[in-house]
């Protein structure tokens, strides 16, 4: 063979060989880029809950229109897994990549994880939406949940709920002691301070509880879901609030398996659980303004009633002081309530400025 006969086969040779390895690399890209990542979602909640349920629905088919099919999010409702007030140690143990539920129900588990959902005296929707992605909420929020492996994110808002649903009138602080009342988070410690004997129990249960005076109240949402619940049919008088002023529920993910996803279906992820959250604050404020009017309408019966000033007053009274008990404990605790607290303060102001202001003219000229 010629030396120009060996040079041209070498020059060939070489080629294929850089061929090929272009051809592997883009196969591996390829393959990559198609690859679908399948996540399961536990909720809180029962299958085909309304707005709840919705929530996590709209959320997972965002995320898989988004990522083309790459990536899918399989939900399993409290009927399938069994244990509603479970998601936490489900999702941090990695039985499940991701979850759907309250922030506040994890407080007897890590008793700083109750500030993300809603405090007794505290933001309205806007304003916590506005500390959680503007004031530092989220950080914080990070700093509760990274130990655990886990990563929280706003879940929806139901926006300010009813004081919830009582067999027996309130008059006085007096009828607070005793009271066996369906009631999560800070605001059970509050009723508790004042004598009452607060519970947390599983949304399919609450009826029942209620029906069978296993319990004397409860407190659900608000009339978007309230009445497709029947509590009107056995508890007439039905409060206002004061404790879950702006009530956000969470999307959990565990930690393990946020990191292994690309860094475009986190970013996707991101999104489809910020925009489904939001949607489920504008599906709530509709869905309880269109019960409102059928509830007054078809139940004429239920007794609306706010609670006195002197219960008012006690429970204020008694929120400031075991806030300030629990700040005395822990210095993140201390942390968390000092940001809300400030940030509460400064938007408060536009807030009466602004909304406040405006409903109270409007109300004026009717």
């Amino acid at each position: 063979m010629s030396l120009i006969s060996k040079s041209v086969k070498r020059v060939f040779t070489g080629t294929m060989v850089v061929a090929a390895a272009c051809t592997a690399l883009m196969a591996t890209s390829v393959t990559a880029a198609e690859k679908v990542y399948r996540l399961k979602l536990a909720e809180t909640w029962g299958p085909n809950f309304p707005v709840f349920g919705d929530a996590t629905k709209n959320m997972a088919a965002m995320a898989e229109k988004m990522s083309n099919g790459r990536l899918v999010i399989r939900i399993d409702s409290a009927n399938k897994h069994k244990a509603p007030l479970g998601v936490f140690d489900m999702v941090k143990s990695g039985q499940y990549d991701m979850g759907h539920s309250g922030s506040y129900y994890w407080k007897g588990k890590v008793p700083n994880t109750l500030y993300f959902t809603s405090m007794p005296f505290g933001m309205t929707p806007s304003e916590q939406y506005a500390w959680f992605y503007h004031g530092g909420g989220m950080e914080l929020m990070d700093q509760v949940y990274a130990p655990h492996n886990l990563l929280s994110f706003p879940g929806g808002n139901t926006d300010i709920q009813m004081g919830g649903w009582f067999q027996k009138e309130i008059n006085s602080v007096d009828d607070l002691k005793g009271l066996k009342m369906r009631i999560p988070g800070f605001a059970g410690e509050v009723l508790a301070e004042l004598g009452a004997k607060p519970t947390n129990i599983a949304p399919g249960e609450l009826y029942t509880s209620l029906e069978r005076r296993t319990i004397d109240a409860l407190e659900w949402v608000g009339p978007s879901l309230d009445l497709r619940m029947g509590f009107h049919k056995i508890a007439p008088y039905y409060y206002t609030g004061w404790h879950e002023p702006g009530s956000e529920l969470q999307f959990l993910v565990n930690k393990r398996t946020y990191e292994k996803l690309p860094e475009d279906l986190r970013e996707i992820l991101r999104i489809a659980m910020r925009t489904a959250a939001y949607d489920m604050y504008t599906q709530a404020t509709h869905e309880s303004g269109k019960n409102w009017v059928s509830m007054k309408t078809e139940y004429p019966n239920v007794q609306v009633k706010d609670f006195p000033p002197e219960v008012m007053k006690a429970l204020r009274e008694a929120n400031d002081k075991l806030l300030a008990e629990h700040a005395a404990k822990d210095p993140l605790t201390k942390e968390i309530q000092e940001s809300q607290a400030s940030y509460l303060k400064q938007v408060r102001s536009w807030t009466d400025i602004s909304h406040r202001a405006y409903l109270n003219s409007q109300a004026a000229t009717k």
